[in-house]
C-alpha cells in the first residue's frame, strides 16, 4: 500500500494475474536480451522490446499510471505487458497491451485490460480509456469487447474503442 510519502505504483492483482510496474533493471534486460527466469519462454515479444525502448523519453510510464509486466499467478512468469500511455490527454489515456504467444487464448489479455482501465478511470481527471487496433486483428478486436470496451469509430482500417466511467458503472 503506498502512502503520501511512498509514491511507489500499486500492483494491481486480479484473479489470475499480476499487473505491476516495470523496473529499470527489467527494462534493462529486455534491450540487452538477458534472459530471465521469471519470464516464460517467449517473453518479451517485439512490442515489449518497443515499449522497453521508450521508457528513457516517456518517464511518466515507469509511474503509476504507467506500463506494467502481465505476470501469471499460477506460474509467477511474466508473460506480457500492458500499460497506459501517460499523460491523459483532454482527460483520455490510450491503452496498449501484448500477452505472449503460449499464453493466448486464456483471455488474460482481457482480464488484464479491465483491470487497468478501471485502475485509469480512479485517477483525478481522467474519464475515458481508448484503444485503437487494426481490423485485421481479430483477437485483440474481441479482447477489448471482452473488456468492456465499446467500440466508437472505425476509420482507415483501425477500429477505436473505448471505455468511461459510465461505461463501468453499468449506467
Amino acid at each position: 500500500m503506498s502512502t503520501a510519502s511512498s509514491p511507489a505504483p500499486a500492483q494491481l492483482t486480479t484473479a489470475r494475474l499480476v499487473l505491476r510496474p516495470w523496473t529499470g533493471a527489467e527494462a534493462a534486460a529486455v534491450l540487452a536480451d538477458t534472459r530471465s527466469a521469471r519470464w516464460a519462454d517467449d517473453f518479451p515479444a517485439e512490442g515489449d522490446r518497443v515499449i522497453a525502448a521508450l521508457f528513457a523519453q516517456h518517464p511518466a510510464w515507469l509511474g503509476e499510471h504507467g506500463h506494467r509486466l502481465i505476470i501469471e499467478r499460477a506460474s509467477g512468469l511474466v508473460v506480457g505487458s500492458i500499460g497506459l500511455f501517460w499523460p491523459p490527454s483532454e482527460g483520455t489515456v490510450e491503452i496498449g497491451y501484448g500477452v505472449v504467444a503460449s499464453r493466448r487464448g486464456r483471455g488474460y489479455a482481457a482480464e488484464a485490460a479491465r483491470a487497468l482501465a478501471d485502475f485509469a478511470l480512479t485517477a483525478p481527471g481522467v474519464h475515458a480509456v481508448v484503444a485503437g487496433v487494426e481490423l485485421s486483428n481479430p483477437a485483440s478486436l474481441r479482447v477489448l469487447e471482452k473488456a468492456g470496451f465499446r467500440r466508437s469509430a472505425t476509420e482507415d482500417g483501425v477500429a477505436r474503442f473505448m471505455l468511461t466511467s459510465r461505461d463501468r458503472s453499468g449506467q
